[in-house]
């Protein structure tokens, strides 16, 4: 049985930590929002992959332009590498994303009659698309049960004992473990905006956040973790 040593010395169960900490989001962030702009499963997944590295808000002044040159994967893999890269210039690692767009465009037109694939294994086979990628398309547009693990959610889930933070790996395993596979869905977007709205990287007062006040292990509150 997983348990949790609290600030005060106190012991509890993983679970109901991870309960206590689901109420607290639906009462912060009751109805998620995507925070990507997009129209389509097609314009959702070029909006994940460019999002790796970069700000949501940056992706979403970016892709209007884009998705109004290339709106399917047939218009997208017309165009020039050269075109797509001027067009997302201002996110990061632009030049491999423009590769990395254009040769997923083809692919889903040459594999999949150009459609995005409801599929962890044929979303992964595409270039730049990774696990977390895959996963946020699969939960988010599909619907298909996933749990995807940003920086913000590997972080947090470490904070706040849910999980060591030897890897994100380990850290989405955990996550799946102490939250029912319902919430899922929708525990993933809050723990982004938690973090970036009550609990950051540096300069995070512990006693004063909401949640790492009284669900952070005293060893790592200290720190500042």
């Amino acid at each position: 049985m997983a348990l949790a040593r609290t600030a005060c010395g106190g012991v509890v169960k993983k679970a109901d930590k991870a309960k206590k900490i689901g109420a607290l989001l639906d009462e912060l962030y009751p109805l998620p929002a995507i925070p990507l702009d997009h129209q389509d499963p097609f314009t959702f997944l070029c909006a994940v992959l460019l999002s790796a590295q970069t700000t949501d808000k940056k992706v979403n002044q970016v892709t209007p332009a884009l998705f109004a040159r290339a709106p399917t994967p047939a218009a997208m893999a017309a165009l020039e590498v050269a075109e797509i890269q001027a067009l997302i210039r201002e996110v990061g690692l632009a030049p491999t994303k423009a590769k990395h767009l254009r040769e997923m465009a083809r692919l889903l037109v040459e594999r999949h009659e150009g459609e995005v694939p409801a599929s962890f294994e044929a979303l992964e086979a595409l270039p730049g698309v990774g696990h977390k990628t895959a996963s946020v398309v699969m939960v988010q547009a599909f619907g298909v049960p996933a749990f995807p693990v940003d920086t913000h959610i590997h972080r947090l889930a470490q904070r706040w004992g849910l999980s060591d933070g030897s890897n994100v790996e380990r850290t989405e395993a955990d996550l799946k473990k102490h939250f029912p596979v319902d919430e899922w869905h929708r525990r993933h977007l809050q723990i982004i905006y938690f973090g970036r709205e009550h609990c950051p990287a540096r300069g995070h007062e512990a006693e004063r956040c909401p949640i790492c006040s009284w669900a952070a292990p005293s060893r790592k509150r200290t720190r500042g973790l």
